[in-house]
């Protein structure tokens, strides 16, 4: 079991940036590669950035690519997502997740990340953003 405790939201203006945190406890945590997800007021749960295991590989949906940022630090136990640039559309509850690699073959895993929300194992429990105008 993999607890994840998302943090750093809150109210901004658009133009202004945030900085999430998720600190991750229970197992390993380079055994899995994590993904930032966001779901706006009556929407569906969409992807906005994942990161391999060793942080070497980032992927972002293409409306925040130059904006946000995903990070880890893998001696903290914790995943970033800096938001840059914000606007009203970035207004949402930004939910952390882990994807349980230990399985995949190691090719697979150096570069491992997924924009696919059943993908992964574990979810916090959100924070939200919210970017006024």
């Amino acid at each position: 079991q993999v607890r994840l405790v998302e943090s750093g939201g809150g109210l901004v203006q658009a133009g202004g940036s945030l900085r999430l945190s998720c600190a991750a406890s229970g197992r390993t945590f380079t055994n899995y590669a994590m993904g930032w997800f966001r779901q706006p007021p009556g929407k569906e749960r969409d992807f906005v950035a994942a990161i391999s295991w060793n942080g070497r590989s980032t992927y972002y949906v293409d409306s925040v690519k130059g904006r946000f940022t995903i990070s880890r630090d893998n001696a903290k136990n914790t995943v970033f997502l800096q938001m840059n640039s914000l606007q009203p559309e970035d207004t949402a509850v930004y939910y952390c997740a882990a994807d349980d690699i230990s399985g995949a073959d190691e090719a697979v895993r150096e570069t491992y990340g997924s924009r696919w929300p059943a993908e992964y194992d574990y979810w916090g429990q959100g924070t939200q953003v919210t970017v006024s105008s």
